[in-house]
């Protein structure tokens, strides 16, 4: 049989002709391989970083490794319908989320797609969720307080405005609690919230919805969840989409509030995406950069300039230890990168003593700056105190015979713990702390039981609301206490004492 040239050209031509698909390889590929949420594609040569790309039954994928023959794209939908040889289209977009007030009051996931069945978000902005965080030369230093309503947090480990700290601790230790008390008590504080769930149950962050429905809180407050259920892309994203929403008020001259709750789970699932794409794993099989991860995620929290608006971001990241090691890789990576930290500690959960705070290992590198001088004045001894206390305790139990200043350091320090015990939900406005702590410091609970002292501080702040509110609005006014004003204190408390013996 002999071959004819001319047919075989025709022939080649023809097919040339009837193909559909005219399009450079630049905005489309092919899949090559698909599965556990990762598709590897061959094309899209002039795919960006972080971009948006489409697979077929309109199932969105992100670009996350840019390498010379393919692309490694993790898909934030189902994997279920797509196959190989399947083609991708170029979106020419980065991954954006809505950003603006219309979120207020709503519950969205990693996208920022509403997930509270209210409805469509009427939001006609986005912004998308990296971004380089603001220059030093834009930024001024931390110097207005962010109160917490939690005394053992005011007083010994205070928040500023634009700071990053820490909240770490073992599960079941009241991380969270602090969190969501912080954002209760932001309540006419013009401080706008964004929680971010992470990898947490569908029923907890319901339940926390809740909570902060029946607080009122809802209406300054954004709730983004990317729960456990969810592909490990989305919980990947989920943090970011919600500093890209805090970033439109900050910008507005507004200060938020972020809560990532909490970045261990975070980093388990950067290092899934991670080892999926086949990226070279380091120490815990964590990859190299999973301290950038964090660190260019906290660094967009700052306080911004009089000439750039004046907004700040406060964030506050959780961070989950294995039996109370903080020296292992993920919590010394986040504790470098923030302003100080919160350390929780079982024991003192166990025992009672909640809010959990050890104030030995918990600091604030820059909160003191922005603390008031009412609450410097009254909590600038605490620290020492409860040092000085729990050495003694740990001495106290090999001997019996005390001397009267040791009996007394001990004294004090049971009440100081007392006084800084708190219920959950229970938030106390500043005038509140600087009372109780003031009657702490001045030493006028040493006479009581254990048990007597919270009753008698609900009392005696009652009382001081009740006969003495000229007071509490001096302590709201000024925010310090001059000497005229301890010494009006010192007698409104004797006369209480007096009344109530």
């Amino acid at each position: 049989m002999k071959i004819n040239s001319s047919e075989i050209s025709a022939l080649i031509k023809k097919q040339i002709e009837d193909f559909e698909h005219k399009v450079e390889s630049d905005d489309v590929g092919t899949v090559v391989t698909i599965g556990d949420g990762v598709a590897l594609v061959y094309g899209l040569d002039k795919a960006m970083l972080g971009e948006l790309v489409l697979f077929p039954n309109d199932v969105y994928g992100m670009v996350m490794n840019l390498e010379e023959e393919n692309v490694g794209c993790v898909l934030l939908g189902s994997d279920i319908q797509i196959k190989e040889g399947d083609l991708v289209k170029r979106t020419h977009q980065v991954v954006e989320v809505p950003v603006g007030n219309a979120l207020l009051g709503r519950v969205v996931n990693a996208l920022g797609q509403p997930i509270d069945g209210l409805g469509d978000i009427k939001s006609k902005k986005t912004r998308p969720v990296e971004r380089i965080a603001p220059g030093v030369m834009f930024r001024k230093s931390v110097d207005t307080p962010l109160q917490t309503g939690i005394k053992a947090i005011d007083g010994m480990i205070p928040i500023g405005r634009g700071q990053r700290e820490l909240i770490i601790g073992d599960r079941q230790t009241g991380k969270t609690a602090i969190a969501i008390d912080t954002i209760i008590n932001q309540k006419d504080q013009n401080v706008i919230c964004v929680y971010v769930a992470i990898g947490q149950k569908n029923s907890t962050v319901a339940s926390i919805v809740d909570k902060l429905k029946k607080n009122d809180a809802m209406k300054y407050t954004v709730v983004v969840s990317a729960t456990a259920s969810e592909l490990a892309p989305l919980l990947y994203l989920a943090p970011y989409s919600g500093m890209a929403m805090s970033e439109e008020w900050l910008e507005e001259g507004k200060d938020v509030l972020i809560i990532f709750d909490d970045l261990s789970k975070h980093a388990v699932a950067y290092r899934t995406l991670s080892l999926l794409l086949k990226r070279p794993s380091g120490r815990e099989a964590y990859p190299g950069d999973v301290f950038y991860l964090h660190s260019r995620l906290l660094e967009r929290a700052c306080k911004l300039d009089d000439a750039h608006g004046g907004g700040s971001i406060t964030a506050l990241p959780i961070i989950e230890t294995q039996a109370g090691d903080i020296s292992a890789y993920i919590p010394t990576n986040v504790i470098s990168i923030t302003d100080g930290q919160i350390f929780l500690i079982t024991d003192l959960f166990n025992a009672g003593q909640r809010p959990a705070v050890d104030s030995g290992l918990s600091v604030s590198r820059v909160g003191g700056a922005a603390q008031t001088k009412a609450m410097k004045q009254v909590a600038n001894s605490l620290k020492i105190e409860l040092a000085n206390y729990r050495e003694l305790q740990a001495f106290s139990q090999f001997g019996s015979d005390l001397d009267e200043d040791t009996k007394r350091v001990l004294t004090h320090g049971k009440v100081l713990m007392e006084v800084l015990k708190q219920d959950q939900y229970d938030t106390y406005p500043l005038d509140r702390q600087v009372v109780e702590l003031f009657a702490a410091k001045h030493r006028y609970l040493e006479e009581l039981d254990v048990e007597e002292i919270k009753p008698c501080l609900n009392k005696l702040y009652q009382y001081l609301k009740s006969s003495h509110q000229s007071l509490i609005d001096e302590i709201n006014k000024e925010k310090k206490i001059s000497e005229t004003l301890e010494e009006k204190l010192h007698k409104a408390i004797k006369d209480f004492f007096e009344l109530n013996k």
